[in-house]
This record gives C-alpha cells, sequence and structure tokens, in this order.
C-alpha cells in the first residue's frame, strides 16, 4: 500500500489488519484506540494487569510508524523524569536540555495514579499545551503526540485519584474486559506453539503502513464525513442532560460535546462510513462522559455505577430520526 495516496478507509483497514496479528480479540478497545488517535487526543486505559495495554499500544505505534515511550508511574516519580530536565556541561559552560520520555509520538503512562499530584500536572500540562516549558524554554512536541494512560480498576492503595477537572482532558476511557473462552485458548495455543503475541511483535512481523508525518494527513480527511445538525443537537442534549439528573453531582461539561463530535467522525471512519449515524453517538456514549460524571455519594451507596446512569440518559433523550 503506497502511504501517501491511500485513502483513510484503506489505511484503516490495514491497520486493524496488523494489529489483529498481534492483538486477540479487545474490539472496543481497538477502534476506540484508533479513535483517539485519529482525533489527535488523548485517552485512559482501564484494565486489570495482563489484558495487553502495552502491547496494543506499542502495536500501534509499531503500525503507524511512530516511536514508542513508556513510563511506569510511582510515588517517587518527579516532573523532570517526564519531561527532562537541563544539565551543565563543563565542557562548553551551558546548560543543555536533556528531552524526556515525553518527547514522543507515542506515549503509555503507565499507572498514572501511582504519582502525586505534582508529577501527573507536568503530563497533564504537556498533553493540553503539546509543549514542555524547562528554565524559561518552550519545547515543542510531536505533532502526533497521544498519551494513553492506564489505570487497574480494582487496586486503589497507594494511589493518587486523578482529579474530576484533569479527567476531563482525557477524550475517552477505553476498557479492556477479560477474553473470551475462544479467545484465551487461542492465546494458549499460540504461547505454546511459541507464536505468542509479544513473539509475532519482536520478530516484526507487524507492517508499518504510514509514514512519518502522514497521521496529520488522515487526520485532516475527517473534516470529509458528514455530521447531521440533528446529530449535533443530539449529542448536546445528551450532554446537557447530565446536568440535570437526579443522580449526578458534576455533571459533563462543553468538552465531552467536543469530544462526541470528534469522536462520532472518527469512528464513522473506523467503521469505513462517510457520514455518523445515532449508533455512533450512542456507542460512545460510555466511554465519552463516564469519567466526566460524578455521582452524588447517596447513590455511590447505594451502588449505582456511571455505566447505568449513562444508560439512562440515552434512554431518556430522543434519538433523531
Amino acid at each position: 500500500m503506497n502511504a501517501s495516496s491511500a485513502t483513510l478507509e484503506e489505511t484503516l483497514a490495514a491497520a486493524r489488519h496488523e494489529l489483529a496479528k498481534v492483538i486477540i480479540g479487545q474490539e472496543d478497545a481497538i477502534r476506540f484506540s484508533l479513535v483517539t488517535i485519529l482525533t489527535g487526543q488523548h485517552a485512559l486505559v482501564e484494565g486489570v494487569p495482563g489484558l495487553g495495554k502495552t502491547l496494543l499500544v506499542r502495536t500501534l505505534a509499531r503500525i503507524l510508524r511512530c516511536d514508542f515511550q513508556r513510563i511506569q508511574f510511582t510515588p517517587d516519580l518527579m516532573p523532570s523524569d517526564i519531561t527532562g530536565t537541563s544539565i551543565f556541561n563543563l565542557r562548553d559552560g551551558v546548560f543543555e536540555f536533556h528531552r524526556g520520555p515525553v518527547f514522543t509520538s507515542f506515549l503509555l503512562a503507565d499507572e498514572i495514579n501511582r504519582a502525586p499530584a505534582k508529577t501527573q500536572a507536568a503530563l497533564l500540562q504537556a498533553m493540553q499545551e503539546r509543549t514542555v516549558t524547562v528554565d524559561g524554554v518552550t519545547h515543542p512536541l510531536p505533532s502526533a503526540f497521544t498519551v494513553f494512560a492506564t489505570q487497574n480498576p480494582i487496586e486503589f492503595e497507594g494511589t493518587y485519584p486523578l482529579p474530576e477537572a484533569q479527567k476531563d482532558r482525557f477524550l475517552m476511557k477505553i476498557k479492556l474486559g477479560w477474553p473470551e473462552r475462544d479467545q484465551e485458548l487461542e492465546l494458549a495455543r499460540r504461547m505454546l506453539s511459541g507464536d505468542s503475541p509479544q513473539a509475532t511483535l519482536d520478530r516484526d512481523e507487524v507492517v508499518p503502513i504510514l509514514e512519518p508525518g502522514h497521521i496529520e494527513r488522515l487526520r485532516s480527511e475527517l473534516s470529509h464525513i458528514t455530521l447531521r445538525e440533528e446529530l449535533v443537537s443530539y449529542m448536546v442534549d445528551l450532554v446537557r442532560r447530565t446536568r440535570s439528573h437526579e443522580a449526578i453531582l458534576s455533571g459533563a461539561g462543553p468538552r465531552a460535546t467536543q469530544a462526541l463530535l470528534l469522536a462520532s467522525r472518527a469512528l464513522a471512519a473506523v467503521e469505513h462510513r462517510d457520514f455518523v449515524t445515532p449508533d455512533d453517538v450512542r456507542i460512545l456514549a460510555s466511554p465519552v462522559l463516564e469519567h466526566r460524571i460524578l455521582l452524588k455519594p447517596e447513590f455511590e451507596m447505594e451502588g449505582t455505577t456511571t455505566a447505568e446512569i449513562v444508560s439512562q440518559l440515552l434512554a431518556d433523550v430522543p434519538v433523531p430520526r
């Protein structure tokens, strides 16, 4: 495939084909990861250890010919461990800036809630501004800069939960669930035969499909995806309903509407369509809205979940025909 002339549809189809060589199942995670990259945004990735979060991002980086870095967040991680620092050069008598791992295209921030607020803020600032400022000098990040920040949903001891306002900077929350039995059986067989997903990636069997810098071209093509006015109104009404629901203490802001608009076009492209449907919006509602709403304590104590509330919102707001 000629990367410079391939259409958005051809590129995405090739990407999913290459991903299937390594990632078994996890169809939603694959779709939503591609949506995140196409929109130029960032994603929270939630799942217990061993489900392939790192492998997914590494494989995406290989396929899209992007740099990849991984940071393991710990309580003693400092902001400079992420952004880099200036070191004095004794020979030349000047300070030289040594770039940190944030200077990459795809960054996996592993267990972001393990680091204290100051360190989290250093990464979140880079995500928002796409620059890093050290000693008064501003350094731009790569145009394809995308953060996948992971969280373990069942282990909270010794963590520093992301504030609600900071969660809003992520386009969506991608959840990785347990594999189906046939998928886990396939994984077991591949491990026994020496053809594990990790081995497949290490043997360079995954073929890059883009040239450096072409992600921006793909992103620009999303403007050609048709989004009807009534669907825009539907998204606005859906987000506004989060602010008046009886179980919600703090609803989603305008950034959630923007996220739905961006993500719906990208999802349509991933599904090989040049138009957005109401089903695209409904599929995206949970990953885009769940981490942006805060439930009232009395509803949390009763066991109500944000996923249940989003389902109620979808049932309450009329779907355009």
